[in-house]
This record gives C-alpha cells, structure tokens and sequence, in this order.
C-alpha cells in the first residue's frame, strides 16, 4: 500500500508541474491511468501531495541548497517530486534516520537507481540540515514568505494590504484546515428530515445562526460524500462564504436568474432552493467537463427550474434575457483558498492577478447588459486582491453609472476597503471560511 500511494504522488506531482493541473484533478487522472482504486492508497496519496505542494517553495530552498553547485531543476520531473516528497516527509513529519533509508530505497525501486542517482548524496545532506540556519541572512519578506509557505510577491502584497501583523495572522492561517461546511437542500425533504438523516449517520453538525440552511460540519465518522444523506441529495458540501454569497443575492420565487460561471453547481442548487423550484435559472458556462458535474449536481439536489448554456462569458451571453438578479463568480486567483488548493499559489505570479482582473472586467461587462431595471448585479470572488475585487467595482460604477451599491444583508464579514462599505469581506483567520468578497448592485435607469 505505501509504495502505490508514493508512485501515485510522484506520477501526480510530476503530472502538475508538466500540465498545470490542479491537486485534485491530477490525483483523480493519475489514479485512474495507474488503475489505482484503494481509497486508502488514494488518500495517503492525497496528504503527500497537497502537504509536500502546501510547503514547495521551502522544500526548494532547502534542496537547491543541498545540491548546490547544481539544482533541483537539473533533475527530471517524477525526481523532482520524489526529491520534494522525502524532504517533506523526512523533514516536516519526522526526522527518523531509519524511515529516511527506508524512504530512499523505495524511491530507488519506483523510479530506478539511474534516476535519482545524481541525488545520493542529498538524502543525507538534507537531515543534516537545520533550517532555522538555512533562513539566516534573508530579508524580513523572504523569511515570512518561507516560514509561512507562500511566495516573496504575496506577502508583501498582504503586508500592504493588512499591515504586517494581520498579515501574518492570514498567512499563518493558510497552514490549518478551515471546517467543512454543509447545506441542507430543502427542496428534497423538510430541514428537520434532513437534520434527522444527517445525524442518523453519525454526522455532528453545529448551525450557523447568521444563514439559512448552512452548518458547520464538528465530526464525522466517514466521508461526508460517501454517506447516504448525500447521495440522496440532502446535503450540498458548500464553503459558508460560498452560501453566504447566494443567500445575499436574496433570489425569490418566480424570478429569472442569470447564474454565470456556473459549474459545478453550488450556486445553482442553492438559487433553485432558495427560490422554491419556482422560476427560471440560465446557467451559463465555458467548461464541458465541468458542465458534465452541474448536470449531475443538479440532479441530485432536484434543482428543476435550471437551464445549462455553454459559452465563454467574455465575449458574449448567447441570450437576449433580461434578468431580475444576475450572479457572476468569475475565475480568480484564490488568493482565498490558497490553504484548501495549495498549487494555486506557486502557478500565480504577480502580474496574473491584474491578468485575471482584465478577464473578470469582461465578464462583468457582460453581465450588466442582462440586469432589468430595478435588478441586481451580485459580484463574488474567492480572492482577497483589491484589482479583482473593490478597484473593479470601482472602475465599473464609473463606467456603468446606471448602477450603484446597495447594502448586504445578513453582514457577517468586515466592510470592504477603498471606501466600499457596503461590500463585504470574508478571511479564512477571522470567519473560519474561504476568504471572499461580496458586492450587491442594484440598476436604476
């Protein structure tokens, strides 16, 4: 079992760093191509990955440390990930000189003494090395950036944007599993049903008073996914921020809904409970794949007022709609979620996020034209940059002065910066969520 579940992290590390896959995606591609179906080799695989990718930029340091003159791009790929996974696990979970040996020869037998044979030397050289020496001599910026696993340009973008002592509080913060969160679907059975099935699986589950439906998950004695409630469709696995985000839309039943980039269907599932199955749901996005797991979402919550449409949002709506409350989630930078999508952060670099901001003003643009008068324009990311978020609010209202801010209701995150109050936002250290931002627009010609 140990020697599948390491040869399915190499082959899922190597795989990220050559097609820029997510953790999540890679692992469930690997296992598949390597046939592997042992949910125990799968999630031992699981926590060597995301952990050993949660801490890459540190694991570097101390490699090219420890082989220089030479690096750890000198190596090929499936070494690569089998060089960051021994110091991970020999470094970070435990020291043993036997387990380490252990570790080396196993690498050996998956990949072949020719392989890492430029790397003999450093399996030793890295127990050896102390890394508080190792971050001796750095600059303030380039220890915390290693210390807390995150790169040199995000946190000097969060010391401005906090100041350095809340800065380091959300970075510090990034290393902890934030709670799962769950919401009951009313659209299948009654709450109280719903609760009664949910705890009849040994679910332990705490309301979060300030939303409708959502519960913060304290126990649980198997995989929320694989329990009965879920596959009924009593529960959605949803991020409180998430929840949070649909619930201020305020959708009401018999209203037309344009919910763009809409996959995988949080928000859909969520707008068609809300709305009582009453009224209409446009659900619009470019990802097939992704489409293929709204379609099965929606199913299995009973959302049957939802409509898919493909498109690419930046260019145009394939529809003339004109919307009671139109929703725009766009892609971001997770600048967010950076603790639950950890190779987010090192495939970002600094000009990405004003890369993203451009894609997310075309989009917004775009769903502007849809909103009736009287109608609101709901704008959500999981990114706590302000060019996505506030400054594209800011050059939006400019050029669409038609619209204005209105207030959000329920406020369970602190007010939005440059002014913008009315927004919201949410941090993973403060809310014990996804760090999110929230803006309601209301259209008055």
């Amino acid at each position: 079992m140990l020697r599948a579940a390491w040869k399915l992290a190499i082959e899922t590390l190597s795989q990220m760093e050559l097609q820029g896959l997510g953790e999540r995606l890679a692992l469930t591609k690997t296992a598949k191509q390597l046939k592997i179906r042992d949910a125990r080799v799968v999630g031992l695989a699981h926590r060597l990955v995301f952990e050993t990718g949660r801490r890459r930029n540190f694991i570097d340091f101390l490699l090219n440390s420890t082989l220089a003159p030479h690096s750890l791009m000198d190596f090929k790929p499936k070494s690569r990930a089998f060089l960051r996974l021994y110091t991970y696990e020999t470094k970070m979970v435990n020291d043993n000189f036997e387990k380490a040996v252990r570790i080396a020869r196993m690498g050996r037998s998956i990949l072949g003494w020719r392989e890492l044979h430029g790397a003999e030397e450093a399996f030793g050289e890295i127990l050896r090395l102390e890394s508080s020496d190792v971050l001796k001599g750095l600059n303030d910026e380039e220890r915390v950036a290693l210390s807390t696993y995150h790169p040199t340009w995000f946190v000097k973008y969060c010391f401005r944007l906090l100041g350095r002592k809340e800065a380091l509080r959300f970075l510090e913060n990034a290393m902890e599993a934030s709670p799962a969160y769950i919401r009951v679907n009313t659209l299948k059975a009654s709450e109280e049903t719903a609760l009664e099935s949910i705890e009849k699986e040994r679910v332990t589950i705490e309301k979060i008073q300030q939303l409708k439906y959502t519960y913060k998950v304290v126990k649980t004695q198997k995989p929320l996914m694989r329990t009965r409630s879920f596959r009924e469709g009593l529960f959605f696995v949803q991020d409180k921020a998430s929840c949070f985000a649909t619930e201020v839309a305020g959708p009401k039943a018999g209203m037309t809904v344009l919910d763009v980039c809409t996959a995988p269907g949080a928000k859909t599932t969520h707008l068609a409970q809300l709305m009582e199955n009453k009224g209409n749901i446009y659900s619009i996005d470019y990802s097939k794949r992704r489409m293929k797991i709204w379609k099965r979402e929606t199913k299995r919550m009973g959302a049957k007022i939802a409509f898919p449409i493909l498109a690419d949002v930046r260019r145009s709506l394939p529809t003339k709609i004109s919307a009671d409350l139109v929703i725009l989630d766009p892609p971001c930078t997770s600048t967010g979620v950076f603790n639950k999508v950890p190779s987010a952060k090192w495939r970002l670099l600094k000009r990405s996020v004003l890369g993203m901001a451009k894609i997310q003003w075309e989009m917004l643009n775009q769903c502007a034209e849809h909103v009736k008068d009287g109608g609101f324009l709901v704008y959500s990311t999981c990114s706590i940059t302000l060019e996505e978020n506030e400054m594209l609010i800011e050059r939006f209202l400019k050029w669409h002065p038609e619209f204005k801010l209105t207030k959000i209701s329920p406020r369970i995150g602190l007010p939005g910066l440059r002014g913008q109050t009315k927004c919201q936002r949410l941090y993973p250290h403060i809310h014990e969520c996804n760090g999110f931002f929230v803006a309601k627009l209301l259209r008055e010609d």
